[in-house]
């Protein structure tokens, strides 16, 4: 059956956030689930994107900023227990989206309640990784007499410009067609970003100290892989555009996304972490400054990474609008008016939210063991459990259970251990 097309200056702040975002979203899911269903019968479908091209959305949807805090996860549980929380993660993640498919030849639409908890955390961390490479980027490009005090040096500034001058062209597009001509670009980035790393663990000029696991700093793990896999907002709209869609396929295409962000997860932060060890920074890039400054492969990968951030977030901020306008007005005719005003409230809520976070491992960790943990984990097993007829002694029951038990013990540890941290460090 196919379904019709669609990261804090104060850890209180960014909480309330949260918790009115969720339930906001839980108030409201069966209002967008029947505007939806409408749309579905009355719009006729199209023929849809290939095989290689969904694939290729669902990793620009996969990766993103979490692959620049993962070489720090491995410092903080060393290499073996990285590699099985990672297969863990990756591996609940898969299942999890097997349990949503399983559900939309039932109530699919039900979903959209997870592109608004997309929205503080993907959008907003991409949004970070800008206002923090953004002015490094452009500061190696140029003379290394500069002074410092140059505006372009100011990430907050530079943030604001690109989101007004560039993601908000994009994000008013109506349609999302023209941007998953992206994706495939985004993901060689990533890709190019991968073989940087291998290529330069051999080119830090000394060799580093070895590395000591906390268990504050373990705290950021399990949350930061949990958000580096969160790709569940857009298993929906890639469901909807797939040719000649069904449950089956629609889950080789996320197997084999899941399975080559894998690969490119593990090969980036082992190889990251071999190279700085207990020096490895929350957000990797920025150790290569202190060893490698003006480094020419360095300065591309840079580059490289923020342009693939760049195309993300018009992507991601797609299915969030459109779950907002179908929540908010209805299945009424196409408005630009609502169309524009919703776009800027969305990119204003989100431009806030990064330009007052002082750290990314904030983002990965409080954004990871919240909404990540709540999308990958509890809600798949919550609406599974809820909606489907299968007894509770079924296999998939059973394992949504699980999913539901590991994300919440998961979720509220790692939450606990952080806010903790933040206490004591304060």
């Amino acid at each position: 059956m196919s379904v019709s097309p669609k990261a804090l200056t104060k850890i209180i702040t960014f909480l309330l956030l949260l918790i009115c975002l969720h339930a906001h979203s839980f108030a409201s899911s069966s209002v967008c689930l029947h505007l939806l269903c409408v749309q579905a019968t009355v719009q006729p479908r199209a023929k849809g994107a290939s095989f290689a091209s969904s694939v290729f959305n669902l990793m620009n949807a996969i990766m993103g900023s979490g692959i620049l805090g993962l070489a720090y996860a491995m410092a903080s549980t060393g290499i073996v227990g990285f590699c099985i929380l990672l297969l863990l993660v990756s591996s609940l993640a898969a299942y999890s989206i097997h349990l949503l498919l399983k559900l939309c030849d039932q109530t699919g639409e039900r979903l959209m309640i997870l592109f608004f908890l997309s929205l503080p955390s993907a959008m907003s961390s991409y949004l970070f990784i800008l206002k923090s490479e953004l002015p490094a980027a452009i500061s190696s490009l140029l003379s290394p007499d500069s002074t410092g005090n140059a505006w372009y040096e100011d990430g907050r500034l530079l943030l604001i410009l690109v989101t007004l001058c560039i993601v908000l062209p994009l994000a008013m597009l109506p349609k999302i067609g023209f941007l998953g001509y992206t994706s495939s670009l985004a993901f060689f980035f990533m890709l190019y970003f991968a073989v940087v790393i291998v290529v330069k663990k051999w080119s830090i000029p000394c060799p580093l100290p070895h590395n000591v696991t906390t268990l504050s700093s373990s705290a950021y793990a399990i949350p930061t892989m949990a958000f580096s896999f969160l790709c569940h907002t857009a298993i929906l709209p890639i469901y909807c555009e797939l040719d000649r869609p069904s449950k089956a396929r629609m889950q080789n295409v996320s197997n084999i996304g899941i399975s080559l962000s894998f690969l490119v997860y593990l090969i980036s932060a082992l190889f990251g972490y071999l190279t700085f060890y207990a020096h490895v920074d929350s957000e990797l890039l920025l150790g290569y400054d202190t060893y490698l400054p003006r480094d020419i492969l360095v300065m591309t990968v840079r580059l490289a990474i923020l342009i693939s951030v760049l195309l993300t977030v018009p992507l991601i901020h797609f299915p969030a609008r459109k779950a907002a306008i179908l929540l908010l007005f209805g299945g009424r005719a196409f408005s630009w008016l609502i169309h524009v005003i919703t776009t800027l409230t969305i990119l204003s809520v989100v431009l806030i939210l990064a330009i007052f976070v002082p750290d990314i491992r904030q983002v990965f960790g409080v954004v990871g063991s919240t909404t990540s943990s709540c999308l990958l984990f509890v809600f798949p097993g919550i609406f599974y459990l809820k909606i489907s007829s299968q007894p509770l002694r079924s296999m998939d029951s059973i394992g949504a259970i699980f999913l539901v038990v590991f994300g919440l013990i998961m979720g509220v540890i790692s939450l606990s251990v952080i806010v903790l941290t933040w206490v004591k460090s304060s």
